[in-house]
């Protein structure tokens, strides 16, 4: 095979213009009904890409062997119904960060990227049981963990019109008595708070976490190219036999990409936002005001008014910023990393068997796929059948009853040396799954004759 490339989007409740507009960043998809009304109270996207850059066969003996330079990107999230309706309300609502009460927590983004050189043998042990492994080296390009352990709000503050009210001197010099008693009890009602426990760890070299003048929290994200490389170094392997029960049916297991990687210290980067919350009292804004003393309680009125909105304007900025991935918000703030770090691959265990017909130039089959990647584990049950009367030329067709909500097929067609095909077929933007494959496989030397070991 010279090469071949995979890509598959997915979620459990998204669409795959709704993954399309989360990894753009837009600005007003959550806005839509019909986008909210798609969401669960917690929502899995995963993005997955692979490619074999180069891969060969070859018998010797009664052995099998093959080799094979690939690339692997898995990208995992976990985003809350809460988070967009935060965003959506936040939106469409005027001033309505000013009375709220929001628990975003629980966000989630994984990203694996790495490059394989393994080397595969296969053994026939007898004309019913097969068995092989492959050993992977593994060049790490970055990983990535970030977790939005908690993020909650809750205010209750004046409005610019109550503000304005209570810096009018004729208003202020109205005041008597029992309206200053009772202003101050107003005042101690407001308060603000934000409440943030966030955690990110990354290796990726050429990876900037970038900071604006003034500040010491991250401020975006930005990638240079000239200083990518590797990253780290780690191992992994697959196992895999297939057993013929009788001459036409075979059952088959294979447990793929156990191993891990090991992410250099000098790669690594580390931040928290464990200290970056926001805490406003109303009874810090009462200091001073007394009803024994009317002037100067409007004095004070004055002054703590203006700290008050000084401190409103700042929680403001803080939380309405608007975006799926708020750096504001978050103030995440670096801190060295003490020591290397590691990240396990992705496994998939699968469970299959196949039915064959007419000298099984046709065939049925079911595959169990559980793929191990963050946040959560994902389960595929897919049902097939494959005509193959030549061996230039096949075509096979699938169902696939779980990632899709059943609402997909897949198609895959094997024509000389090019194969394409699809497990989860495009049905338009609102597609839960997609996936696409391609490749060029070109056979030097003939096949292996099928001897009994």
């Amino acid at each position: 095979m010279i090469g071949a490339v995979n890509a598959t989007v997915g979620s459990t409740s998204l669409g795959y213009q709704d993954i399309i507009d989360i990894i753009d960043d837009g600005d007003d998809f959550y806005t839509k009904p019909d986008f909210m009304n798609r969401l669960k109270d917690n929502n899995k996207l995963n993005v997955n890409f692979s490619t074999e850059i180069l891969s060969a066969g070859w018998y010797k003996g009664k052995n099998f062997w093959s080799f094979n330079i690939g690339l692997r990107t898995d990208i995992g999230a976990n985003l809350t119904k809460n988070m967009f309706t935060f965003l959506n309300e936040m939106e469409t609502v005027e001033e309505n960060w000013r009375n709220s009460n929001y628990d975003i927590s629980g966000q989630q983004l994984n990203i694996n990227a790495y490059t394989e050189v393994g080397l595969g043998l296969s053994r026939q042990i007898n004309n019913r049981l097969t068995v092989g492994a492959r050993v992977k080296a593994l060049l790490g390009i970055g990983n990535m963990e970030l977790k939005l352990n908690k993020v909650a709000m809750n205010a209750n503050l004046p409005s610019d019109a109550r503000i304005n009210q209570l810096q009018d001197p004729a208003y202020l010099s109205s005041l008597g008595v029992d309206d200053i008693t009772k202003l101050r009890s107003e005042i101690e009602g407001y308060h603000a708070n934000l409440a943030v426990d966030a955690h990110l760890e990354s290796s990726f070299k050429g990876l900037n976490l970038k900071k604006e003048d003034g500040q010491d929290y991250i401020s975006d994200f930005e990638f240079e190219s000239k200083d990518m490389g590797i990253a780290g170094y780690g191992f992994g392997i697959d196992l895999g036999a297939s057993y013929k029960i009788m001459d036409n049916l075979t059952v088959s297991a294979s447990i793929l990409d156990l191993g891990f990687i090991s992410w250099s210290k000098s790669s690594t980067q580390i931040a928290n936002a464990k200290a970056a919350g926001i805490d406003m009292k109303g009874s810090d804004y009462t200091s001073g005001i007394d009803p024994n003393n009317i002037p100067g309680s409007i004095t004070a009125i004055e002054n703590n008014i203006k700290d008050l909105q000084t401190d409103a304007n700042g929680y403001m900025e803080r939380v309405s910023g608007g975006d799926v991935l708020d750096y504001e918000m978050l103030q995440l703030r670096t801190e060295e990393a003490s020591k290397s770090r590691k990240s396990r691959l992705a496994s998939t265990l699968v469970l299959g068997a196949e039915y064959g017909f007419f000298n099984n130039k046709l065939a049925v089959g079911v595959l169990s796929t559980t793929r191990f990647v963050q946040p959560d584990a994902l389960t595929e049950l897919t049902f097939s059948a494959n005509y193959r009367p030549k061996s230039w030329f096949n075509v096979a067709l699938s169902y696939s009853a779980i990632q899709s909500a059943g609402k997909s097929f897949g198609l895959g067609l094997k024509l000389g040396p090019l194969f394409v095909g699809t497990d989860y077929m495009f049905l338009g933007k609102n597609s839960n799954s997609v996936n696409g494959f391609v490749g060029v496989s070109i056979p030097l030397g003939g096949r292996k004759a099928n001897k009994e070991g």
